[in-house]
C-alpha cells in the first residue's frame, strides 16, 4: 500500500503539502511541487490524505487503497490527465474502482484524485509502506527499553566529595525583581 502519512490538502489552497514541523500557532508545511514553506494556522481546514475515503456501494474505500491500485495499474507511471473529457475520466475511474457509488462520487472528485496522484508521482512521493514483522517490532521495542534503562541507571559516587556541576551557579536567596 502507498504511504500517504504527512501529506495534506489545505482548503482554499491548490496542490498538496508535506508536513515539516509544528509551530506555535499551527503547522509548517512545504509544497510538493514548488518546495515553498508556509505556516498553516490551527483555524485552517486541513485534510490528511490518509484519512480521506471515497464512497462505494459497500464500505468506503480509503484514498491510500485507490492510489495503490492506480500505481499498480500504471506500474508507477502517471495516471490519466485530469483535463480529459468526463466520459474518459469516468471510464478510467471505473477500471480502478468498479464498485464506486455513481450518485455520490462526482467527476470533480475523480479529477482531484488524479491531480493528487500525478503530483505525487511527478515529485517522487509515491512510496510503499514498509511492512513490519512481529520479530522486528519486538526487537526494536526491546532495544529501546534497554537504552532507556542504561540512561536511567544511577551510579553511586564513593569518593565522598560533593558533586558540583560545571557552569551552574547557586541562586538561593536571590530575588528576581522588575518587569518583563
Amino acid at each position: 500500500m502507498i504511504d500517504l502519512t504527512g501529506i495534506i490538502a489545505i482548503a482554499g489552497q491548490p496542490g498538496l503539502y508535506k508536513i515539516i514541523a509544528q509551530s506555535k500557532n499551527g503547522i509548517i508545511v512545504e509544497g510538493l511541487t514548488d518546495k515553498k514553506r508556509l505556516n498553516v494556522y490551527a483555524t485552517t481546514k486541513v485534510s490528511t490524505l490518509s484519512d480521506i475515503s471515497m464512497f462505494t456501494t459497500g464500505d468506503d474505500k480509503l484514498i491510500e487503497e485507490i492510489i495503490t491500485s492506480i500505481f499498480e495499474k500504471e506500474n508507477g507511471g502517471p495516471a490519466i490527465d485530469s483535463k480529459s473529457d468526463d466520459a474518459s475520466i469516468e471510464k478510467y475511474f471505473s477500471e480502478i474502482l468498479p464498485e464506486y457509488d455513481k450518485e455520490r462520487v462526482y467527476v470533480s472528485n475523480m479529477r482531484k484524485l488524479f491531480v493528487w496522484y500525478n503530483t505525487m508521482q511527478a515529485t517522487g512521493n509515491l512510496k510503499k509502506k514498509e511492512e513490519k514483522k512481529e520479530g522486528e517490532e519486538k526487537s526494536v521495542a526491546i532495544k529501546a527499553e534497554e537504552k532507556f534503562k542504561e540512561k536511567n541507571t544511577v551510579s553511586k559516587d564513593t569518593s565522598g566529595s560533593p558533586k558540583v556541576s560545571a557552569g551552574v551557579k547557586k541562586t538561593t536567596g536571590v530575588r528576581k525583581t522588575g518587569t518583563a
